[in-house]
Parts: structure tokens; C-alpha cells; sequence
């Protein structure tokens, strides 16, 4: 009977000990996700000033007289202004002279060895004294002027290519029309000739509308909007685009394994790049010999699309220049194909517009690699809030700005001297 009272009892305790148990639970945890929200707020002028500056689009760096940086933020960094804690060394230079003589400078940089991730071509950098009254540091103001580089390029590049490149096919044409004229009434004559008309006519048509993607691509336009798409679903489509040609040629497409990763890029443009490169193979590929697609994750940062083929190869002076418009590495097997020189060019500048790299392996007889790497996408993580001193948790947001800069001054003096 004890036993049966005292488990009865138990019961009870239980059935008013949980609510209460999940009470407190529910205060507890509350209370920390409020402290938590309390310490990401931004309550005194000197975060205000760091997320400012590490927020900011312009590129802002100061350094000292012995080059040491200070003080850079992320799109510094981006522009390769700073680098492993260094400045870029031709900036040093004309950072140099202004500490000498005071003077502010502007100076137009491009960026010649650009790291996979990384857009940015040209910048303009305005270098000045961070103040005239303490000569000890140089502020650096960087601005991104890769799209109006872009459109600069694309403007000079399109007329010239265009009147040059045209001029071919359009004299082809004249005189394949001159002579359909010469025998209109020879069925075979007009046939033989139409055909060529055609064929040479659609040979412009893809001319002009490749010549009209490659000035979008170099900035005569905005570059659609991006957004995250998957490797797998790239090569799949850029496979698919090619079926038919390869099949004829009686060439297999080999496909690797996958890989889970994403790109932050426009799916179309970077489906079209990558069936540029396997179109190439297919075409430079003696029959039955296979073509083969793989992906890889270089490291967290970066995936590898390569497409390798077993073809001619490509000598190694003319490796330089596969990117060109309008080069062709077998001018005559390129006229067989129906190629209008134009598809490496779109897939360089798909591929820089991307943030990515493109790489070529190739030897003569064996056959070609060509690499593309691409930035992975990864969810952008919120901002940290730098944490407030004692002294400042005191202070209101909205205390004197002139007061924190001095005190932020004094504090370096101290440091420095």
C-alpha cells in the first residue's frame, strides 16, 4: 500500500514539475538569445565607423612611412591593393612620393595576374595624406573601373573586327550571286551556287550574332543579373548541345564524376562556354576517338570543368593566341567546320566575367585540355560587430564624432611613440 501511495505520489511531483522545468527552460533560453541580440548591436561611433569602412565598395587602405598597412577593408583587398598584409608595389611607389611632397595623386591601375574569384581588372586609385597636420600615414582610395574598362574595349574592338572580318563572307557571296546569274536556267548550276549562297550567308549570320555576344560580354552591355547554379547542371546541358555533332562524327563523349558545387554566375553564358569547348573537340578530333569531360573541386574555393580531347594539339607559339578573336590554329579545317574563329574569345571573357580562370594543356599529335575554374558559391555570412570597451557601452550612438576620432588618434600615438 506504501509502495502504490508513494508511486502515486511521484506521478504527481512529475506532472507539476514539467511545466515548471519547461518554464524556466523557455526564460533561460530567451534570455540568452536576448543577450545575444543585445551584444550584435551596433550602440557606439566606433562600430558605426568599422562597418562604414569594411562595408564600403571603395577600396579604403592607410599605410605608414615604412609601408606597413593600417588599416585596409575587404574590397582593398578584392582590388589587390593589399596582399598578405603588404601594398601592391607599384601603389608604394607613387605612395612614396606622396609622402615627400604632400601632394595627392590619382593613378589608373590594371590588374594583370588576377586570382580566381576575383572580377576586378582596372582601378583608379586616389593617394593621399591622411592629414597634413601628422605626416605618418597615406590614405589609399580605390575605385573598380573594370566595366567602363570593358566598354572601352568593347567599343574600339567591335567596328574593327566587324570590317574586317565581314568583308570575307560578303565578297563570297557577291561573286557566288554573280555567277547564279551567269546560268539561271541550269537547274544543277543554280543549286550548286544557292547552296554555297546559303551556306556562306548563315556562315555571316552566326558571325554577327557571336560578334554581338562577344561586345555584351565585354561590357557594351550590363552583365545579367547572377545567381547560384550547379556544375553538374552546366556540363549536363553543354553535353546535350553537342550530341548530335559528336554521334555524327561517330565520337563519344565521356562525362567524369560529379560533383555537388555551385557557381554564383548566369547559367546560359556559362552553358554556352563550356559547349564552346566541346564543340572545339569534336571538331578537332579524328573520328571515333573520344572527348571527355570532367569536374573537380580544386579546394573549397574552387571547381575545375576540363575538357580533353585527342585531336591535333596545338604548337606551342600558337598557345598564346587560341584566345584571340578570329584566330584559328588550321585555318582550313576551321573553314571545313564552319567555324568562325570567335568561340574561345566568348569563352575567355564568359569565364573573367565569372571571376574564373581559363587554362590550356596541349601537345602536337596528342591532343588539348582546356581548364576552366570557377569561383564556388558559398552563403554570405553576416557582418560581426566589433565588440564596445566598457567606456563606450557608457556613451550614446549618438556621441560627438569629432570626440571618438581624437580619442581613436590619441590611442595610436601612444602606440607609436
Amino acid at each position: 500500500m506504501a509502495t502504490a501511495i508513494a508511486f502515486i505520489a511521484g506521478i504527481i511531483v512529475c506532472l507539476i514539475a514539467m511545466p515548471v522545468f519547461r518554464f524556466i527552460q523557455r526564460r533561460v533560453l530567451s534570455s540568452r538569445q536576448s543577450s545575444s541580440i543585445e551584444a550584435n548591436q551596433v550602440t557606439t561611433v566606433s562600430q558605426v565607423l568599422h562597418l562604414a569602412i569594411q562595408g564600403a565598395p571603395t577600396g579604403v587602405t592607410v599605410v605608414d612611412q615604412s609601408g606597413d598597412v593600417i588599416l585596409s577593408n575587404p574590397a582593398a583587398h578584392e582590388m589587390t591593393i593589399v596582399h598578405d598584409r603588404s601594398i601592391n608595389p607599384e601603389l608604394w611607389r607613387v605612395a612614396e612620393k606622396v609622402f615627400d611632397d604632400k601632394e595627392e595623386r590619382i593613378i589608373d591601375h590594371s590588374i594583370s595576374k588576377r586570382r580566381t574569384g576575383n572580377r576586378v581588372l582596372q582601378i583608379r586609385a586616389l593617394v593621399k595624406p591622411l592629414t597634413l597636420i601628422d605626416d605618418r600615414f597615406v590614405i589609399i582610395f580605390a575605385t573598380d573601373e573594370s566595366e567602363y574598362a570593358r566598354m572601352e574595349s568593347a567599343r574600339r574592338d567591335f567596328v574593327a573586327n566587324v570590317s574586317h572580318e565581314l568583308k570575307t563572307p560578303v565578297g563570297g557571296i557577291a561573286l557566288l550571286a554573280e555567277a547564279l546569274l551567269d546560268s539561271p536556267e541550269d537547274p544543277e548550276h543554280v543549286e550548286y551556287f544557292g547552296s554555297r549562297v546559303q551556306k556562306e550567308a548563315y556562315r555571316m549570320a552566326d558571325m554577327v550574332n557571336e560578334l554581338i555576344a562577344l561586345s555584351k560580354l565585354q561590357g557594351a552591355e550590363a552583365l545579367p543579373e547572377l545567381e547560384p547554379v550547379s556544375v553538374d547542371a552546366i556540363v549536363n546541358e553543354a553535353i546535350i548541345r553537342n550530341q548530335l555533332t559528336a554521334e555524327s562524327h561517330e565520337i563519344q563523349i565521356t562525362r567524369g564524376m560529379s560533383v555537388d558545387a555551385l557557381v554564383e554566375g548566369d547559367k546560359a553564358l556559362l552553358v554556352t562556354a563550356v559547349s564552346n569547348l566541346i564543340a572545339n573537340a569534336v571538331h578537332y578530333s579524328p573520328e571515333a576517338m573520344p572527348v571527355s569531360i570532367s569536374q573537380k573541386r580544386i579546394n573549397d574555393d574552387i571547381v575545375a570543368i576540363r575538357v580533353t580531347d585527342r585531336g591535333i594539339g596545338i604548337a606551342p607559339e600558337d598557345q598564346a593566341r587560341v584566345f584571340e578573336r578570329f584566330f584559328r590554329v588550321d585555318k582550313a579545317r576551321s573553314r571545313q567546320t564552319g567555324g568562325t574563329g570567335l568561340g574561345l574569345a566568348i569563352v575567355k571573357h564568359v569565364v573573367a566575367n565569372h571571376g574564373g580562370n581559363i587554362k590550356l594543356w596541349s601537345r602536337l599529335g596528342t591532343g588539348s585540355t582546356f581548364t576552366i575554374e570557377l569561383p564556388i558559391y558559398h552563403e554570405p555570412k553576416p557582418e560581426k560587430i566589433p565588440a564596445a570597451t566598457d567606456n563606450e557601452h557608457e556613451k550614446s550612438p549618438k556621441a560627438d564624432l569629432h570626440s571618438a576620432v581624437a580619442r581613436a588618434a590619441s590611442r595610436r600615438k601612444d602606440k607609436t611613440s
